[in-house]
């Protein structure tokens, strides 16, 4: 600041005292955008009312309850001001650390929506709309902008929470898609010489098997994969559709590019491709005996996959009886720390079947369950 404001603020307090001073105080760190500051002189003057020391290094020691509450109040008031002010001059970086303290994360929230930022500035806002949870669809749509297919295909991985994944899921599947369009469309024009008609990569690969002679492909062949074994958590009709697309691609790619899947999906394009076809309702019993004959003869004590499958499927089937057969067969005796779908007992209790709920609980000698099947059966008669 400069030698006026300092001979400003020292007439202020020789004419109206300490209030005047800290006016004249915080509205020159208003007129020169020095928020920090000026959270810091609010809570100055606050300490100045309060019979604090002025000058802190630390936390004040020795309030009274009341000074407490007061003071609390003040740095309250004083970090939403300033979050406030930081907003308003679109620092969004800068404002977050004031609404963080307080708990605080909707007008961040909407401005992370609002924001447009430029290439270089992106980063800071990516870290606190996606790492730091704010706003994970509006960071991953970043990133995916931003940085490209491959790291938002790692960054997905490490999704934060529950809130945007299924948008966030969507933007990645169009994303790629959308690549993987633009390149067979463009193969397909410069060999046969005039626009296609095709809007799908259905359509396009359809009767078109030299696209695939010489090892031919048309997009980072990790980046496909990746995708449709994302596919497995997904459940919207349209999402699935595509992927199928991508897995027809797939199935088509030289074996270098086959890339293998974890058990059972180890033959990744057709395995998951049997799968999405079943629960958009296309040969759904052939699903079944697909994945019902990958089971090794006993289970996996460390967590049968192949079983945890089937019995996955069967439920997004709503074929319960089955679900249960399966689950007391392959998963009955298995750490339930292992598993990822229900336990034998949670499916009987989904299906709504307590009586064999109750044969579970009798054979394995658990009495609580046992009640718990009795107690259910009474409440649905």
């Amino acid at each position: 600041m400069s030698v006026e404001t300092f001979e400003s603020l020292r007439e202020a307090w020789r004419q109206g005292g300490p209030s005047a001073g800290f006016e004249r105080l915080c509205a020159d760190l208003l007129a020169d955008r020095n928020y920090p500051g000026l959270f810091e002189a609010r809570l100055m003057r606050k300490r100045a009312e309060l019979g604090l020391p002025l000058i802190l290094n630390g936390p004040p020691q020795d309030f009274t309850d009341e000074q407490r509450r007061e003071y609390e109040q003040a740095q309250v008031a004083a970090a939403r001001e300033v979050g406030e002010l930081f907003l308003r001059d679109g620092k969004i970086d800068r404002a977050w650390p004031y609404f963080r303290a307080l708990g605080e994360a909707d007008a961040v929230r909407q401005a992370l929506e609002e924001a447009d930022p430029a290439e270089d500035a992106a980063d800071p806002l990516i870290d606190i709309a996606f790492h730091q949870g704010v706003h994970p669809r509006r960071g991953f749509q970043w990133i995916l902008e931003r940085h490209g297919t491959c790291r938002a295909i790692t960054s997905f991985g490490h999704y934060p929470g529950e809130d945007g994944r299924d948008q966030s899921a969507a933007l990645l599947l169009d994303h790629l898609y959308g690549e993987l369009f633009t390149n067979l469309r463009r193969a397909v024009e410069q060999v046969e010489g005039k626009p296609c008609e095709q809007t799908t990569i259905g359509e396009l690969i359809e009767g078109r098997d030299w696209l695939f002679e010489g090892g031919n492909y048309y997009l980072d062949s990790s980046h496909v994969s990746s995708v449709v074994q994302m596919s497995l958590d997904w459940h919207e009709p349209a999402m699935l559709r595509k992927v199928l697309e991508l897995t027809e691609y797939g199935r088509r790619l030289n074996e270098m590019y086959q890339f293998k899947g974890d058990p059972p999906f180890e033959n990744v394009y057709e395995d998951i491709g049997i799968w999405q076809r079943a629960l958009l309702g296309e040969e759904p019993d052939a699903a079944v005996a697909h994945f019902r004959a990958k089971l090794p003869p006993e289970p996996d004590p460390w967590g049968d996959p192949a079983g945890q499958a089937l019995v996955r499927l069967l439920l997004e089937l709503e074929r319960y009886d089955e679900a249960i057969d399966v689950a007391i067969e392959r998963l009955g005796d298995l750490d339930p720390a292992r598993l990822s779908v229900p336990s034998p007992a949670e499916i009987c209790q989904l299906a709504g079947r307590h009586d064999r709920l109750a044969e579970l609980a009798e054979s394995k000698g658990d009495i609580l369950t046992f009640a718990a099947a009795l107690a259910g059966a009474e409440a649905k008669a």
